[in-house]
């Protein structure tokens, strides 16, 4: 299984990369996963929410593979707990789900379109966060959760 992070929007900030980096590389012996952030072309100085959001729209879908399965992280998805990460992740390898990707929307969501592309929509918490820090929530989930999946002492419940 290789894991893809899809994230909408700038650049990680300095303080955080080194920490997303930390854990997108302990989860490497067990899973390869990858981060790609994409950066919407901005069109003028007024942000209208409904052209960002057909712009990203149209990101997202054309990097959006048949091998793909996608998993959008919504406030409003499915909220799981560390242990139904990992059984969730466990669920996608027996299935032979071979590249799960978990989609960070921009900052106005993700389009009707995009939502309806999901296979599945989980949420993280019911508070929203900035969508950098969400990048580091996610790469310490996933570590976490293939330290449930691998035994390791990382996880202690």
């Amino acid at each position: 299984m290789q894991i893809e992070i899809w994230s909408v929007g700038k650049a990680n900030e300095a303080h955080l990369a080194p920490a997303i980096a930390h854990y997108l590389r302990k989860i490497q012996p067990w899973c390869k996963t990858e981060l790609q952030v994409l950066s919407a072309p901005q069109k003028g100085s007024v942000v209208r929410v409904e052209n960002t959001l057909v712009a990203e729209e149209a990101l997202i879908l054309k990097r959006l593979k048949p091998q793909h399965y996608l998993i959008l992280l919504d406030e409003r998805g499915k909220m799981l707990t560390s242990p139904g990460w990992a059984d969730a992740f466990q669920s996608l390898m027996d299935s032979g789900i071979r590249t799960p990707v978990l989609l960070i929307g921009g900052a106005y969501g993700v389009s009707d379109a995009v939502r309806e592309k999901a296979a599945q929509v989980w949420s993280l918490s019911k508070l929203v966060f900035p969508h950098q820090l969400v990048r580091l929530l996610v790469a310490e989930q996933l570590y976490r959760a293939f330290s449930i999946l691998n035994h390791s002492s990382y996880h202690h419940s």
